[in-house]
């Protein structure tokens, strides 16, 4: 007996490993050496290749290909039908296995409807990735990131809400999460002591 949910019409291949308390819905493969954490949920028509590691308390929406080279870390979202690629330079009469690139998407990021991951890129912590999105280079810590190419248009709290930033501080109106934005980058605000 299984400590996770397998709708009838999907498969997990033997040598998958699934993590207790998943739900992997309709119509989905699970391919063998795949790993896939606790608590996770994989929507309708989820594919999930040989050799990718998915966290814990990922949750994967409808019609996602997670690709050979794919990692997503805990807390990751992954919104219907967006997209990771694991070769920059495909054709179908080349063999370009040999080429995979990694892609790791890091803690608590989320991926909007859509939006396309090309490979070998690394999305920072918290990252938010706007729907229709095409990202073709590393994504900051909690970057806000929109458009064709993805540009940073601003900044998200861990707790998903846009934060404002004014004199180099931000304060989430909704968690009270502070933050200090220095050199580009935004990190949480030190604990006092």
């Amino acid at each position: 007996m299984t400590d996770y949910f397998v709708h009838q019409s999907s498969y997990v291949d033997d040598g998958a490993r699934i993590g207790r308390g998943t739900k992997i819905w309709h119509f989905c493969h699970v391919m063998p050496g795949a790993e896939i954490g606790e608590r996770c949920s994989l929507g309708q028509n989820v594919v999930v290749m040989p050799g990718t590691r998915i966290g814990n308390n990922v949750k994967i929406q409808n019609n996602v290909s997670i690709y050979q080279g794919v990692v997503l870390e805990d807390d990751v979202f992954c919104g219907p039908s967006c997209v990771f690629t694991n070769v920059l330079n495909p054709r179908s009469q080349v063999s370009r296995k040999q080429e995979y690139r990694q892609t790791l998407v890091k803690r608590g990021s989320s991926i909007g409807a859509n939006a396309t991951i090309v490979c070998g890129v690394t999305l920072g912590e918290y990252a938010f990735i706007g729907a229709c999105a095409v990202v073709t280079s590393d994504v900051p810590a909690y970057a806000l990131m929109v458009g064709v190419p993805a540009r940073r248009v601003g900044w998200m709290c861990q707790c998903g809400e846009r934060l404002h930033v004014a004199e180099a501080q931000a304060r989430c109106e909704r968690c009270g999460s502070t933050y200090q934005e220095r050199e580009g980058l935004l990190r949480p605000s030190p604990v006092p002591s």
